[in-house]
Order: C-alpha cells, then structure tokens, then sequence
C-alpha cells in the first residue's frame, strides 16, 4: 500500500496546480480562529483525512528525533505558542515541502498532458 500523500497528488494531479491548494486538498490551510482578543489560526477540517494523519504522524516523529524540528518547537514553545499551535506550523511546513519535492512530478505531468 503507498504512502497516503502520495496517493493524494496522484490522484489530483490535475486539480492541484499550487501550493496553497495542495495544502487545502491535505486539510492543513490555515483558517483564521481569533476573538478580540487573540489572534491565532486553526486547520481546514477538510481536505483528505488520511493524509492530514499521515502529516500528523510524521510531524509527532520529527518532534521526537530530527533535531532542527525540536529546536523550532522549543523556540516556539519559549514565545508562547501552545503544543496544537506548533504541530499545525509544522503540518503546514511538512506540506510545503512534500510540495518542493513534488516539484519534478509536476513537470513531467505537464509535459506529457502538452505533448499528448
């Protein structure tokens, strides 16, 4: 069975056309959650559930053992962030990058749907 991230592009490789969306289809777009008084974001509560897991899981990883995600999560936590508050940065960063490394994909997807 492969990887739900990477079931998610392939299946909407023609729907996903950038960053943002992507991070829309995997429920990790930042939705404005603030009152008066405080200023702060949630997650979309949409998007593809199994792969928002797989984010989460692969974000609790990265908080445990690679050492420049830990080093960002105590420096948030020393502003002031809560722990929902880092995981939802660092889903959004996860995106970002699983995006990045998509990049080759995307291309070659492009060229063959224009040479066809």
């Amino acid at each position: 069975m492969g990887h739900p991230v990477l079931i998610v592009a392939g299946d909407n490789a023609d729907r996903v056309r950038s960053e943002p969306a992507w991070a829309r289809l995997l429920g990790v777009a930042p939705i404005p959650a603030s009152s008066e008084m405080t200023t702060r974001h949630r997650l979309n509560r949409g998007g593809h559930r199994q792969a928002n897991a797989a984010l989460y899981r692969s974000v609790i990883v990265r908080m445990q053992f690679h050492e420049p995600t830990k080093a960002y999560a105590a420096r948030r936590t020393a502003e002031g962030k809560t722990k929902p508050e880092i995981i939802r940065c660092l889903k959004r960063f996860l995106a970002r990058e699983i995006w990045t490394l998509m990049r080759p994909f995307r291309e070659a997807s492009t060229t063959t749907r224009i040479a066809t």
